[in-house]
């Protein structure tokens, strides 16, 4: 028997400590990953259809690729960029005021990130010590609660449900844990219920946190990925400046995910704490991909074209989901259209598979159809479809939402 090291007695008790590497639960995508492949080897040959994606199903477009191969030949963009980088800054500020409406100083509240996951992060690392407490959504992204935790601290969940319009009840914090509370962390078009914030809300929001003396972090992904009307940055909100930042990618906005480029924007103050911790973590992206960021971000229109893809599909996925029994409404952003998921499938035959919950239908889904989806269990059972997958073009598309019916309605679905 090997004799285990001593190295295993030293991780931190933040990740597990002695037992670290230990833990035999498997994590849900994973899960997911493990059966897709089990259901491609049990039917060779046969489409699956990934609609779990979380990311953007085509290249950046052809102009930010080429900007890119220009950039990365200059000598002067080929050392550290730290915090700088003042094309992406100036665009930034230019995309905030003629996309979102809202007016910043680009030297002084805004700073670059290497994606929004490690900005998060960071954020963390300004505002937790131990005892405090962060309130984030559930579901939802959770980086920012993982640190905070790191760091000592505890996360309050606020579930969000169709009763509220996937919005958190604010009033339904507990004054003890609002006596502990430092910051308030916000995602909306919403990953993944896809619901969208309103002005009011943010209005309330604001109001809230002046109240009681909260930093807001609005993490927008999503940002201009709408279906109607203009994006709703939190910024734009009377009062958000002086509580609050807002994260902004070029990942889902510009199909630039693995390019890992965005930016933070807001308070000053928050912006400054940002980059002090940033300067003792990374040494900042490459600037060739930050000035092919700038020029996307000069370029909403390249948003609004990915955007209209992705209502088409939403308007053909939709209708077939209610044909089959589904509760499918339209989302007004992003590409996650999120569908309480059944009790349980009934065969032709009266079979009955009962699900005891959403991961529970996922994996049958999965196993059954040849269809992925990302189950959510967190505030009651749904499923994420996403309007990513695999398709060029609008006959494709038709096309493979056509073979998603016709698989789904071999069953009905008991609610």
């Amino acid at each position: 028997m090997t004799q285990e090291s001593y190295l295993q007695d030293l991780f931190a008790d933040r990740i597990g400590g002695q037992r670290f590497g230990k833990d035999t639960a498997i994590y849900k995508f994973e899960r997911i990953k493990r059966a897709k492949r089990a259901a491609q080897m049990a039917n060779p040959g046969a489409e699956l259809f990934d609609l779990g994606v979380g990311e953007p199903d085509e290249m950046a477009f052809p102009e930010v690729v080429e900007v890119l191969c220009a950039e990365a030949s200059k000598p002067e963009n080929r050392g550290y960029s730290d915090n700088g980088g003042e094309p992406l800054k100036a665009a930034a500020a230019r995309y905030l005021r003629e996309v979102c409406g809202v007016a910043i100083e680009a030297e002084t509240q805004v700073i670059h990130s290497i994606g929004s996951k490690p900005a998060l992060a960071m954020l963390a690392a300004t505002l937790i010590n131990p005892g405090d407490v962060a309130l984030m959504t559930i579901p939802g992204y959770p980086v920012f609660g993982t640190h905070a935790r790191y760091y000592g601290g505890e996360v309050h969940n606020l579930k969000l449900t169709p009763e509220n319009s996937f919005l958190p009840d604010l009033d339904a914090i507990p004054a003890d844990i609002l006596a502990r509370s430092k910051v308030l962390v916000l995602n909306y078009p919403n990953n993944p219920t896809g619901a969208s914030a309103t002005p009011e809300f943010f209005e309330r929001v604001v109001a809230f946190a002046q109240r009681h003396r909260l930093a807001v972090i609005h993490d927008f992904a999503y940002a201009a990925l709408v279906f109607e009307g203009k994006p709703l940055s939190f910024l734009a909100t009377p009062g958000a400046l002086e509580v609050g930042v807002e994260l902004h990618s070029a990942s889902k906005n510009f199909n630039m995910t693995g390019w890992r480029c965005g930016f933070v924007a807001g308070n000053e103050r928050l912006v400054k704490a940002y980059g002090a911790v940033k300067d003792n973590t990374d040494s900042g992206q490459f600037l060739a991909i930050q000035n092919a960021s700038a020029y996307a971000f000069d370029h909403p229109d390249i948003t609004a074209r990915i955007a209209a893809k992705y209502s088409r599909r939403m308007d053909f996925l939709v209708p077939m989901l209610r044909r089959v029994g589904f509760e499918a409404e339209k989302p007004r952003g992003s590409f996650f259209l999120y569908v309480r998921a059944p009790h349980a499938a009934v065969a032709l035959d009266g079979a009955e598979t009962p699900f005891a919950t959403a991961e529970a239908c996922s994996q049958w889904m999965i196993t059954e159809h040849l269809i992925s989806t990302v189950p959510w269990d967190d505030a009651g059972p749904y499923l994420r479809f996403s309007a990513t997958f695999q398709a060029k073009g609008k006959e494709e598309e038709k096309r493979v939402v056509a073979e998603l019916e016709r698989r789904l309605a071999r069953f009905q679905y008991r609610w």
